[in-house]
């Protein structure tokens, strides 16, 4: 064995190690891998097989989300940014399940979307996407408009835009800033979840709760208030009607902001009951298939008007803290 070949074995060994074991034809040539060795590799039962395109994993069995998202970009080329699903779940959020990897490429650059990997050109490239080895990434606002703006069901993209802002991934501003930016076909459903973020409501379940009392036309409450008695903080219900002495909870452990939050739900409870507060619960479920009995209770909850004896000093959302 010669040199030059060990010299080719070496930088091959590299590139795949790097790649996760993913190459192009144009890499594997550049290393010294002739054209009858590339076949070779790639025959029925052989040690290599095609993911894409001139785009080849190296060893057998079902390629891992590590070796489709790099075999995407390599696909797209050099300058590709992961966007949509694949690059929400990489910032560590949950994203609607889909077989297929969204990248963004230069608008000037031809090249069609192939097998599980669909193309998007955009004159809007990020500017400095996130690099993980051989993996970049569109900034989360980026990746979470994106997925937003091709989901159909409102629900799906409320849940999305709650998540990433709950787990402190991505600002409201930050979502606002990218829906004025991009595109406006598509983000009809992106926009009414962002406009639930600045009224107050945190979660899908909570913004089912705002439609509804919209829909019933019930005097609206004031969503996710912290409230006081004196300087002491007693808590910061769903939905607040201060002058009925009224509070909502909705009772969800998947998008509070962590499971602790569902589990201090009694102790909440305990102190607006102790300030005397009405306090209703609700869970999403009930939201979706028992509206007409949600308005009810809350209907004869407001009816009531058992407003506190003591004062209750509310602090809308987005005030400072005291």
């Amino acid at each position: 064995m010669t040199r030059s070949t060990q010299l080719d074995r070496t930088a091959l060994a590299d590139v795949l190690a790097y790649q996760y074991h993913v190459i192009t034809r144009r890499q594997a040539f550049d290393r010294g891998l002739t054209a009858s060795a590339l076949r070779q590799r790639l025959r029925p039962g052989g040690p290599w097989q095609r993911l894409l395109p001139g785009v080849f994993l190296t060893v057998t069995g079902t390629p891992t989300p590590d070796q489709r998202d790099v075999a995407a970009l390599l696909y797209a080329g050099p300058d590709s940014v992961l966007t949509g699903p694949a690059a929400v779940r990489r910032w560590d959020a949950p994203a609607p399940g889909t077989s297929f990897i969204d990248v963004l490429i230069p608008a000037a650059r031809q090249r069609q979307s192939a097998g599980f990997t669909r193309i998007h050109p955009t004159e809007r490239m990020p500017a400095a996407p996130h690099t993980a080895g051989p993996i970049r990434l569109a900034p989360l606002d980026r990746a979470a408009a994106d997925t937003a703006r091709w989901l159909t069901q409102l629900g799906e993209v409320r849940a999305l835009v709650a998540t990433v802002i709950q787990r402190d991934l991505c600002t409201p501003a930050e979502l606002a800033a990218e829906l004025r930016a991009g595109p406006v076909q598509g983000s009809a459903l992106l926009r009414t979840a962002v406009g639930d973020v600045f009224t107050g409501t945190r979660s899908n379940p909570e913004a089912g709760l705002a439609d509804l009392i919209r829909r019933a036309k019930i005097p609206a409450p004031v969503f996710n208030p912290k409230l006081y008695l004196g300087e002491e903080f007693i808590a910061s219900p769903d939905a607040w009607w201060e002058a009925a002495g009224v509070a909502v909870e909705v009772d969800s452990r998947e998008y509070h902001l962590s499971p602790a939050d569902h589990e201090r739900t009694l102790a909440r409870h305990a102190r607006m009951s102790a300030c005397g507060i009405t306090v209703l619960h609700f869970t999403p479920r009930q939201i979706r298939t028992e509206p007409q009995r949600v308005i009810a209770t809350i209907r004869s909850a407001l009816a009531a008007n058992s407003r506190p004896k003591v004062t209750i000093n509310t602090m809308p959302a987005g005030r400072p803290a005291r």
